[in-house]
């Protein structure tokens, strides 16, 4: 699906089979999008893919680009080179040392908002983590609903050891990993290996590097059997229930929303399928002729 060895190449698998289109208006990033999957590719392999001002933008226009574009069905973010990605940039950071209060807190919410929209992607993301996965990298992957991770990862919050906190990726990796693990990570800024990631609950899944693509793509060919709408639906309804109480509130909330997707198009088409014994609209020729 994403990558082969540290580089962006073609998807494997059932999930996209026909030619490639080629985004690329970036600086630090590479964006292609494969029949309908979109790969983000971090590009600064010379500094492992760490972030500064123009990564942090550009992942944020990429991100809002994509979700605009309904020929996209899912994104999957990697990094192009040795690193997902090894958090901030060393010489971004010297420059930030010279910020302003007003100039440092522009800055540090240009970081939250693209986490959020990465976080709130109508789409299915997938992270695809190899190598070095540190700082902003670990809050990357958090924000994606699903990471996959080659055995050989690290990971990192080493915030603590520069005299930061890892503020903004906080919500999301906390929401991953819990509070229990966060008092660890966040205080020690040890690295730990992806077997403690998997165990932490902050990847769900490992596979070897020569595996990594297949079972991305194997995922791929999940994802693109249900029903768009359905998915983004399915993403806003864990935002709304999520650690919150179940009241009356939240009862008819859900019923509402049930309610309303089972009279939708989508909804309809994926019930008559069902019963018809057929595949769903949505469903790509690729995976129908499978």
């Amino acid at each position: 699906m994403a990558t082969k060895a540290n580089k962006p190449s073609k998807p494997a698998g059932n999930a996209t089979k026909t030619a490639t289109a080629v985004a690329s208006h970036y600086e630090t990033l590479i964006v292609e999008i494969r029949d309908s999957i979109a790969l983000i590719a971090l590009a600064r392999p010379e500094v492992h893919n760490a972030f500064n001002d123009t990564l942090i933008a550009e992942l944020d226009r990429a991100l809002r680009t994509l979700d605009a574009d309904d020929n996209v069905r899912a994104v999957v973010l990697l990094g192009h080179g040795k690193s997902f990605c090894a958090g901030a940039d060393l010489n971004w950071m010297k420059r930030m040392a010279g910020y302003a209060p007003s100039e440092n807190l522009a800055d540090a919410m240009a970081m939250a908002n693209m986490l959020k929209t990465l976080r709130n992607l109508s789409k299915p993301t997938i992270a695809r983590v190899h190598g070095a996965a540190y700082g902003g990298g670990v809050g990357l992957v958090a924000c994606c609903d699903i990471a996959i991770a080659a055995p050989d990862a690290t990971f990192s919050l080493s915030e603590v050891k520069l005299g930061l906190i890892p503020a903004t990726i906080s919500p999301y990796v906390v929401e991953a990993i819990g509070v229990r693990h966060a008092r660890r990570f966040f205080l020690t800024a040890e690295r730990f290996s992806a077997a403690e990631a998997f165990r932490i609950g902050l990847v769900h899944d490992l596979a070897a590097p020569a595996e990594l693509d297949a079972k991305i793509n194997e995922l791929l060919g999940s994802l693109l059997q249900a029903g768009p709408k359905a998915q983004a639906a399915a993403k806003d309804l864990i935002r709304a229930v999520a650690h919150q109480p179940i009241d009356e509130h939240m009862i008819g909330d859900t019923a509402e929303r049930i309610a309303w997707i089972r009279g939708s198009p989508e909804g309809r088409e994926g019930v008559a399928s069902f019963l018809d014994k057929r595949y769903a609209a949505w469903v790509p020729a690729a995976l129908k002729a499978d």
